[in-house]
Formats: C-alpha cells, sequence, structure tokens
C-alpha cells in the first residue's frame, strides 16, 4: 500500500478557528496545517506524533489569541490517504479529496 497526499482548503471564522484546528487534529491523517488571512500565512504547523502533545498547546494558544484579530480565516490541511496497489483509495478517501 502507498500513501498519496493532498490538500484541501475551507474558510472558517475568526472564532472558529481553533475549534476547527483541535477537530482537524482528532481525525489524524493531517500532515499539516497552514492558516491563512487573505494571502497571508497567520501559522503553520506539522501534526506529527511528537507535535500533537507539548508543540501543538502553545500554538493552539498564539492561534486562539490571533482569532481575536482575524476576521476570516481559510484554514488549508494537508492529508495522507492510503492507496491499495491497484489504484483506488481507502473509502474515507473519496469524501476528502478537495
Amino acid at each position: 500500500m502507498a500513501e498519496r497526499t493532498f490538500t484541501e482548503s475551507f474558510k472558517v471564522a475568526g472564532a472558529e478557528v481553533v475549534e476547527a484546528i483541535k477537530r482537524l487534529v482528532r481525525e489524524g491523517n493531517v500532515r499539516r496545517v497552514i492558516v491563512r488571512q487573505d494571502s497571508r500565512i497567520v501559522a503553520e504547523f506539522p501534526l506529527t506524533a511528537g507535535v500533537i502533545g507539548t508543540v501543538l498547546s502553545p500554538v493552539l494558544a498564539a492561534i486562539g489569541a490571533l482569532a481575536a484579530l482575524l476576521n476570516d480565516c481559510t484554514i488549508e490541511v494537508e492529508r495522507v490517504a492510503t492507496v491499495d496497489d491497484k489504484g483506488s483509495g481507502d473509502d474515507n478517501e473519496a469524501a476528502h479529496v478537495a
């Protein structure tokens, strides 16, 4: 089985940024999260096993502080899907492809 990486993005209001990132962390197949306001990157961080614990809490706190200043944000998510040898992915993959 091979892995395939793809990206999706969605818009959220400033106050919803932290909750959206927490939800993404719980999903587990996310490699990287980028928070943008217009064309400017506000935050970018990888979601690897080592980052989720101690490093993610301060990052979420900083993003929470910025959320008060942000109007509308775009969250870009880099995901990983497992693809079998025949080229078809798991059932979850089709729902996330943007």
